[in-house]
């Protein structure tokens, strides 16, 4: 064994921490780049240099005392938090002993000028004399995204003992403004700092170094009844001499220049923002508290997280690398939106800007990416590819995208738009990151989506392409209903309705008379509890038609369907009435409290609370908004954060979980506090902030049905109503070789390419009478060959007239 190597290598497999965060702040300086993170009264996750980088698990104290006393404040203490002045995400601290015997208070933040990270702790002995206590900063070090593989060391800086830590090319330096006492190095669960203490109540001197493994750095703060109060300062580098240099720095420059820098920069951004403050309960103001939120999951890039938690931390190890502090484009056009909400569209500018630049070169986006655009999950979520569009056209139309911004954003938008016309209207994966099918959520957003690239089109005056991309809106929006409404059913029997619209429906198959008479694989449940009938599966995500602008609120199967949605669904809480995501979920704890591990229960979403108070205004109920707005703020943990989820079952003080406080899922959920933000702004304006014009106009209001329907490779329909045309829409250039009398007579008709590299052609069949087929092949013209197959669309019904009106 070398000397000084701490014992125990290479230390109990790594884990990270609870998700439940109270707090999240950062300094807004490129200087800073340093995110952090608390629960529990201490210091969880701190990112660096990015925000998808963790380089901690936790940095809290340890106090000893007399016959043995050890007291660990993350578990041992009573905890209160607050920001230092609203909109600031600066905190103070007060972590009170449950027993009685101290309290510690901090005052966290991070430096603007450096990468440092510093608390100001005061410890105070409420039993006893401050001299009967000694009081330690242990430090998990998991450079970078990862527990395992890292050092940690004691060393010198200019004569003063400083810990220190290195992994995967980035370095720690832990200092103190007053030099440290008895210092460890040691390997967790074996030989760190807490084993030591717990054991024999004092720090081994000869471990002075951990190699390579799950490591933790443990010093003991020289506090005294004369000096009571303390600054510790986390620096970081890419060195052990620059992460030092930069914590000196920032300890004889001291606390107060440092709050007074971080505090004046949030104050300047803050006061640019539209005032629609309001105050809870908690006295706190959960619109700056929100505002706040989503500009601490922000880069200078223009990218923001999900969240800078990994759900259920505590039992997940290294093989997680990503947890939420990855980029959805989902995720992040929400962000954006709530940026425009509270009047910052400069950083929803920067967010388009952003997408741009990780846009794959096919147009589509990655189902999440780390912030250079790697792909972390490859899935394809085809609102994902769509949501992109909205941004841009919300954006445009109120006047942040002029002819010459719109114009560099143009290549992104042409992309984007032919990726989902090449590809939709079914998606590989819902918005909930699970099923393939037709998904009232995911249609919607690829409505709005072409109706409003339509718009840019024209604004850059191409309107051929415009004209198909309304066209192509058309058809789909035509065939809402019949991919994933039903009626007759038994949901509809118990609720008293004539139909509703499913949270799903498979892609269509040969062997199905509909899409909506197929299975839907429930994710996340135990094997052999998986599949469910389609038609049994409703979530609110239906509600997207409304906030989309697609059907009217109080279109009669809307309505239906909320009757629906509140019978199964709905589940009151001692704040209100919160809603699951579907019936059936698996994503969320097990029955007795226990983390999911890729089973569970899905609870309840606060996220839905506000999607549903945007139904309410849309339907001209603003006082149901308004009380909805309450609950969503009520569902908010210590701190003000809100949730992903909340706890639907009995207290459970031993995990953790209170009936109607938040689980153990990510906290917070940015997409949350950009919701809540958006709430704020439509109830000020009396309507939905986000809800696309262009539907509205042109399906509630006009009424528009299409002419059309398309058949491709990808979306083969079987029957076409009588009276419509159809349209062929190929990858390749061919002539369509085609009958409408079982090929007693021919025709040939030759395609044309549009400017999405789909080839055209429409076969006038409009006039076929029901019950006639229409067959046909392909020859392609390039390869010069036949496809050597046929196939056949029957002529069914007239179409009936669609009304998205109000039907009242």
């Amino acid at each position: 064994m070398a000397v000084n190597l701490a014992p125990g290598a290479p230390g109990i497999p790594a884990r990270w921490t609870s998700s439940a965060k109270s707090g999240v702040g950062t300094a807004l300086s490129p200087a800073c780049p340093i995110w952090f993170t608390i629960s529990h009264g201490i210091l969880n996750e701190i990112y660096y240099s990015r925000l998808d980088s963790a380089c901690t698990r936790d940095l809290g104290l340890i106090v000893t005392g007399p016959d043995g006393y050890f007291s660990e404040e993350k578990r041992d203490a009573e905890h209160r938090i607050e920001p230092l002045e609203d909109g600031v995400p600066a905190y103070r601290l007060v972590n009170t002993a449950a027993d009685g015997s101290y309290r510690i208070e901090k005052r966290v933040l991070t430096d603007p000028e450096r990468p440092v990270l510093l608390q100001e702790i005061m410890f105070t002995s409420l039993k006893g004399a401050a001299s009967d206590y000694r009081v330690y900063a242990l430090l998990a070090p998991h450079l970078v995204n990862a527990g395992m593989g890292n050092t940690a060391w004691i060393d010198d800086h200019e004569g003063q003992p400083v810990l220190f830590a290195s992994g995967r090319g980035v370095c720690l330096a832990l200092a103190s403004s007053r030099p440290w006492k008895a210092c460890a190095a040691g390997y967790v669960g074996v030989s760190d700092g807490w084993q030591q203490l717990r054991q024999s109540g004092r720090l081994d001197p000869a471990c002075r170094r951990a190699e390579d493994g799950n490591v933790a750095l443990t010093g003991e703060i020289a506090f005294s009844a004369a000096n009571p109060k303390m600054l510790l300062a986390l620096g970081f580098g890419t060195t052990p001499q620059q992460a030092a240099e930069t914590a000196f720095a920032s300890l004889n420059q001291g606390f107060g220049p440092a709050a007074g820098s971080y505090v004046d920069k949030w104050r300047q951004w803050q006061a640019g923002l539209l005032p629609l403050d309001r105050y809870a309960v908690s006295a706190l103001n959960p619109y700056r508290l929100s505002t706040a939120v989503l500009a601490t999951h922000r880069s200078s890039t223009g990218a923001a997280v999900a969240s800078l938690s990994i759900p259920w931390g505590f039992n997940k190890g290294d093989d997680d690398l990503g947890g939420y502090h990855l980029v959805w484009p989902r995720d992040l056009v929400e962000t954006a939106g709530g940026f425009l909400a509270a009047g910052d569209p400069a950083e929803a500018l920067r967010i388009l800007g952003y997408l741009r630049s990780i846009q794959q070169p096919d147009g589509h986006w990655p189902q999440n990416a780390w912030l250079d655009g790697s792909v972390y999950w490859p899935g394809i979520q085809m609102d994902e590819c769509a949501f992109p569009l909205l941004l841009a056209d919300a954006l445009r139309r109120a006047g942040h995208l002029p002819p010459a911004v719109l114009s560099s954003f143009m290549p992104m938008i042409e992309r984007a738009a032919a990726y989902v016309v090449r590809n939709g209207p079914v998606t590989g994966e819902d918005r909930w990151e699970e099923d393939a099918g037709y998904s009232p959520f995911t249609l919607a957003v690829e409505i709005a989506a072409l109706l409003g690239a339509a718009d840019m089109f024209d604004a850059a005056g191409k309107t051929e392409p415009a004209n198909y991309l309304r066209e192509t809106a058309d058809i789909w929006n035509d065939q809402i209903e019949r991919w994933t409404y039903v009626a007759g059913t038994a949901a509809c029997d118990e609720a008293g309705v004539e139909g509703y619209y499913v949270r799903i429906a498979p892609p269509d198959t040969a062997g199905a008379a509909s899409p909506k008479d197929g299975f839907v694989p429930i994710k996340n449940r135990p094997p052999g509890d998986a599949d469910r009938p389609a038609e049994a599966i409703v979530s609110p995500d239906a509600l997207a038609l409304v906030r989309f602008g697609l059907r009217a609120a109080d279109d009669p199967r809307i309505l239906d369907t909320v009757k629906v949605i509140d019978a199964q669904l709905r589940c009151e809480l001692p704040q209100g009435p919160l809603w699951y995501r579907y019936n059936g979920d698996g994503y969320g704890e097990h029955a007795d409290g226990a983390p999911f591990d890729g089973t569970g229960q899905g609870r309840p979403w606060p996220l839905l609370v506000g999607e549903r108070a945007h139904y309410e205004l849309a339907a001209g109920r603003r006082d149901s908004a308004a009380r909805l707005l309450a609950t969503f703020e009520g569902s908010a943990g210590p701190g003000g954060l809100l949730p992903e989820q909340v706890w639907d079952g009995p207290d459970m003080p031993e995990r953790e979980l209170r009936h109607g406080g938040p689980s153990g899922s990510a906290k917070p959920l940015v997409w949350a506090h950009s919701e809540h933000i958006k709430l704020l702004r439509s109830l000020r304006d009396g309507a939905v902030f986000d809800m696309p014009p262009q539907g509205v106009k042109r399906y509630i209001e006009g009424r528009t049905v299409s002419c059309l329907r398309a058949w491709r490779f990808n979306h083969m329909i079987r029957t076409v109503p009588a009276g419509k045309a159809l349209r062929i829409e190929l990858l390749a250039r061919a002539v369509v070789h085609w009958s409408s009398d079982n090929w007693a007579t021919v025709h040939d008709t030759e395609t044309a390419a549009n400017l999405f590299g789909i080839h055209l052609a429409e076969l006038p069949v409009a006039d076929a009478a029901p019950g006639n087929s229409i067959v046909f092949t392909f020859f392609w013209s390039d390869a010069g060959r036949w496809e050597n197959a046929d196939f056949s669309v029957g002529i069914g019904d007239t179409a009936q007239p669609l009304d998205h009106r109000s039907l009242k």
